[in-house]
């Protein structure tokens, strides 16, 4: 019987390592299969972008795998047994159309695992803000996006202008509101800011940011936040009321709650708590990658929730699943967070570097030329994940004669040694 790994997400992260398992390992000996709910690839990085209205491309699924030897199941993941190594998975609303791959939609049912790789990512976070679901846009997921776009349309379709209120200072909200703003001019964007406007940047990078701000136009509201979201208006912790025909969230993120109802260990934000190989440390056969995983980076921070570390983690965590697969040595891949690329619309851009405590270096890039980084970072990003097998070594590696069982009982945890092999603790 193969050894059946099962990769769940196929976002930067899972679709990353789902290629690179294929290339590594001998298909006569193991089957791998990614379960997606989406049948294209969403470049979220690139959703702000959608919904300003430009065109982005979604490289089907079933064309990203094809030859690779991964099947690919269309299907929501609604619940995952660590103990038996089962996922429960529903049939999601894209697996009717176009991109089925050899697994086609499978309808609801189970699908059972040896290794497991959870890659479902993240989504908006509400933080119990009232009125955020009912009231409220996201860049968050493809649909959702289409979504804000469809309105921004109706807005400027009107003629007379409109307000658009984006709430949350990260990089997503900045990137949202400068792009909205530079794309759809007849439009009046503010943005709503819980405390300085980039107050992670350099001062610098935040002069550069606040300069842009202006030249587009956007209003921005410092040291506020939003206490409710109602129709066509939110609410402010500081008592004031912004008028708003298109509200857009982008107060940070969160994960979905199946791994924590799941029995697996998991931080306070519900990632799951990782070792050094992106192993479950409750759950042996189980990895997580990308904002799914709570990984602790080389500064000895967490890393956080982002495209860069969706690679740090899927690389680390392919290497070590071939390792112990094939009987190899499991190396450390990098885990270093090196810094920010923020797009202020198609022309201009930050890019921010940070040391290994993650404070923002005091240089940073502005400008046109940081717009042309980020842009090629993204094409990069696109290219690499249409072509998951592309440049990789080839030959496959067959597995252990007879590889150890992992162990899913939650009391015995994996123990690295000093060779990075897994031994009971």
């Amino acid at each position: 019987m193969k050894h059946r790994i099962v990769v769940l997400g196929a976002g930067y992260a899972g679709a990353y390592v789902a290629g690179t398992l294929a290339r590594r390992l001998d298909v006569a000996e193991v089957g791998i299969t990614v379960v997606n709910a989406e049948p294209d690839f969403v470049q979220r990085l690139r959703l702000h972008q959608l919904a300003a209205g430009q065109e982005i491309s979604a490289p089907p699924l079933a064309d990203v795998f094809a030859g690779t030897g991964v099947r690919l199941r269309l299907a929501r993941v609604t619940a995952v047994d660590p103990e038996r190594r089962v996922v429960a998975i529903a049939e999601s609303d894209g697996a009717s159309g176009r991109g089925r791959g050899d697994g086609g939609s499978g309808g609801d049912g189970a699908i059972t695992y040896d290794t497991l790789v959870y890659a479902l990512g993240s989504r908006g976070a509400t933080h119990g803000v009232p009125g955020v679901t009912q009231h409220a846009f996201d860049v968050a997921a493809r649909s959702s996006a289409l979504r804000l776009r469809a309105c921004l349309d109706g807005l400027d379709a009107r003629g007379d202008g409109g307000s658009v209120v984006v709430v949350g200072d990260g990089l997503t909200g900045i990137e949202t509101a400068t792009e909205i703003a530079e794309s759809r001019p007849g439009l009046s964007v503010t943005l709503v800011a819980r405390r300085e406007l980039g107050a992670p940047l350099s001062a610098g990078a935040r002069g550069h940011l606040r300069r842009a701000c202006d030249r587009l136009g956007v209003t921005v509201l410092e040291h506020t936040g939003a206490a409710a979201v109602e129709a066509g208006r939110v609410l402010c912790v500081d008592g004031s009321v912004l008028a708003s025909d298109a509200t857009v969230w982008t107060a940070g993120f969160a994960v979905a709650p199946i791994a924590a109802t799941a029995g697996l260990d998991v931080a306070a934000d519900g990632r799951i708590v990782v070792d050094r190989t992106m192993r479950s440390v409750s759950h042996p056969d189980v990895y997580a990658v990308g904002d799914s995983a709570h990984a602790i980076g080389d500064s000895g921070l967490p890393l956080p929730m982002s495209c860069a570390s969706a690679g740090y983690t899927g690389r680390q965590a392919t290497a070590a699943i071939v390792a112990r697969l094939t009987g190899g040595k499991v190396t450390h891949t990098g885990l270093e967070y090196v810094g920010n690329h923020i797009s202020l619309g198609r022309l201009d851009g930050v890019l921010q570097m940070v040391d290994h405590d993650a404070k923002a270096k005091p240089r940073f890039l502005g400008g046109r030329k940081a717009a042309r980084i980020k842009a090629g970072i993204l094409r990069m990003s696109l290219w690499t994940t249409s072509h998951p097998t592309f440049g990789l070594p080839t030959r496959r590696h067959r597995l252990a004669t007879a590889p150890p069982a992992p162990t899913t009982k939650a009391a015995v945890r994996p123990v690295e040694n000093a060779n990075g092999e897994a031994t009971r603790g």
